[in-house]
């Protein structure tokens, strides 16, 4: 189902909610960034230095909304299809961003964690978010999933050769063990999963642990998402009922 637009939207605060209907695990397609750039006549890399821009303001206001972990979809494996000029600098912006603003997440409390094959990355890029990662390790207000060089079937092999390497028998794997391979590892799964952008896809994001999460597609294109489109988005969630089957 489609959140409404901000513009359409009466005014409207997730605080009023009563925390037991937030969901603790929000995760977000940030879809629309070349299609705002080509509105606006610039170039595929403006609609990304926006895109990166309009994290900030989204992970600064998440944990007064209850929630716990929020996870990005920041750079999919698929994504390196793409013309070598916008990679690389897509690339770039993904590690300056990470270099300038680790201080803001220390102070902000918040820890970050990168679910992707990382290895295959630049090392570089490595560096800069292990760095990251190591400083912000005592975070405890929220944490923060940055999916790079992510793709949800690659995650499920990777679980799944895990396994295999340790030796665990076919007969002892069942869900909670596979799910203790996976990249988010200790974490609850998405209760909420949000594309922007007007697409009503998955795109291969968090293929296992997504399996109940509910799904808003928002039209409004990455770089505007603001906090009155997140807003919208847990109010859809929480007018749903969850069954789990049942």
């Amino acid at each position: 189902m489609r959140a409404a637009s901000a513009k359409k939207r009466k005014s409207w605060r997730s605080e009023a909610l009563p925390l037991r209907e937030h969901p603790r695990h929000v995760a977000i397609i940030m879809d629309g960034n070349r299609r705002w750039a080509a509105a606006r006549g610039l170039p595929a890399i403006a609609g990304h230095v926006q895109g990166v821009e309009a994290i900030r303001p989204i992970v600064r206001i998440a944990p007064d909304k209850g929630i716990e972990v929020l996870s990005l979809y920041v750079f999919s494996r698929e994504n390196w299809r793409r013309p070598d000029d916008e990679v690389t600098g897509l690339l770039g912006l993904i590690d300056g961003a990470v270099r300038q603003h680790t201080d803001e997440l220390v102070a902000q409390g918040v820890r970050v964690r990168v679910i992707g094959r990382l290895h295959e990355a630049p090392a570089d890029i490595v560096r800069s978010i292990r760095e990251a990662e190591e400083r912000t390790r005592g975070g405890k207000k929220m944490a923060l999933n940055i999916a790079f060089n992510y793709a949800g079937r690659a995650e499920i092999i990777d679980a799944a050769r895990a396994l295999v390497a340790a030796g665990v028998p076919a007969q002892e794997i069942d869900e909670d063990r596979f799910g203790e391979q996976l990249y988010t590892a200790g974490q609850p799964d998405p209760d909420l999963i949000v594309r922007t952008g007007g697409e009503q896809r998955t795109s291969n994001f968090l293929l296992w642990q997504g399996a109940y999460a509910e799904l808003v597609f928002s039209d409004t294109l990455w770089p505007d998402f603001a906090e009155a489109d997140l807003d919208g988005a847990i109010e859809e969630f929480a007018r749903r009922q969850r069954r789990y089957g049942a």
